[in-house]
């Protein structure tokens, strides 16, 4: 960390200083004890400039408080089998730990069907997710590892990717948009691996929609990407899918059943994150009753993005024929 960069987190936590009460409030549930971390992170976010950075810190917790994002690892997603389809359907899991300690997220891009739910379940539970490793897994591994970790690494995973999955392309914006501005510079390295062919016509379509700052951590790795990921973490934290010699048969082993499933219900993770999330909502409805009906965030996809977005996923499809009509659906985000 050079001088200017000290220079500016001591600029910016001298103007966090200053916000309302109810913004101090949900600012330190944001920080969880790791305040240069956080205000580094949203600095590296802004390029380092000062004024940017305190706007999006304060846009990120107005955003946190006009959502109650403080309260919603107290908010299960009910009924359980709501849950349970989100989980079949939106896979993610933690399959361990880099040799420095930081959180591997695996992400089944290729397999998440993303229609077992409405779209408001899909964001509480991404949100939810983002919180428990931002409360719990990160100052779990500092504990651990006896330094602040407060990063971790993403291993998306695109077998059984489909050109039908352009048709989310709404959901991963708003997903997108929701990591950019109010979880920046969480992940350290985004490693894809499992690549088929539709692969490139679906990055493509993606690519624009991602901060420039993201796809600089994007790599592509050859197959599985064991080899390559075996440098940064051990065997044991392997996602399942890098585990295999090659992707033939990837549907079957990338299913909902077995034990080394880091996207199932049934695994450490997700029986941790769900008793979790049940033990503080039994806590809260002691003191006052928990509304139990739908998550809404606050927030607009941005429309030129969007539009970009739309015509793109458009000129892919022609170049696959007439047979992929069906999949030329008419994109809310138009």
């Amino acid at each position: 960390m050079g001088i200017n960069s000290q220079e500016a987190i001591k600029k910016l936590k001298a103007l966090m200083d200053h916000v309302d009460q109810p913004l101090k409030k949900s600012f330190q549930n944001l920080h969880q004890g790791f305040l240069t971390e956080t205000l580094e992170r949203f600095l590296k976010a802004r390029e380092y400039d000062v004024s940017k950075a305190h706007k999006m810190l304060v846009d990120c917790l107005k955003w946190r408080v006009e959502n109650e994002i403080d309260k919603i690892l107290r908010k299960p997603i009910f009924p359980a089998d709501v849950y349970r389809a989100v989980r079949d359907s939106q896979l993610v899991g933690l399959s361990g730990y880099s040799k420095e300690g930081l959180p591997v997220f695996a992400i089944g891009v290729g397999l998440s069907t993303l229609d077992k739910a409405n779209v408001n379940d899909y964001v509480q539970s991404h949100i939810q997710i983002n919180e428990y490793r931002d409360r719990v897994v990160l100052p779990s591994a500092s504990k651990k590892y006896g330094r602040s970790i407060t990063t971790c690494v993403k291993i998306l995973d695109m077998t059984g990717l489909k050109l039908s999955a352009l048709g989310n392309v709404k959901l991963l914006t708003i997903l997108s948009t929701i990591d950019d501005l109010n979880y920046p510079e969480r992940t350290t390295a985004y490693y894809i691996v499992n690549a088929p062919y539709v692969f490139s016509s679906c990055w493509k379509v993606v690519k624009p929609l991602l901060h420039e700052r993201t796809k600089r951590k994007i790599q592509v790795l050859p197959g599985c990407g064991r080899d390559e990921l075996l440098k940064i973490m051990d065997y044991s934290s392997l996602p399942h899918f890098c585990k295999r010699e090659s992707s033939l048969s990837s549907s079957r082993s990338s299913g909902h059943q077995g034990s080394q499933n880091c996207y199932s219900l049934d695994q450490p993770f997700h029986q941790q994150l769900y008793n979790y999330i049940k033990q503080q909502s039994l806590m809260t409805e002691a003191v006052e009753p928990i509304r139990k009906g739908s998550f809404h965030v606050n927030l607009q996809v941005p429309v030129s993005k969007s539009k970009g977005a739309a015509k793109t996923i458009e000129s892919e499809l022609r170049k696959y024929g007439s047979g992929l009509s069906d999949t030329l659906i008419e994109l809310e985000i138009m």
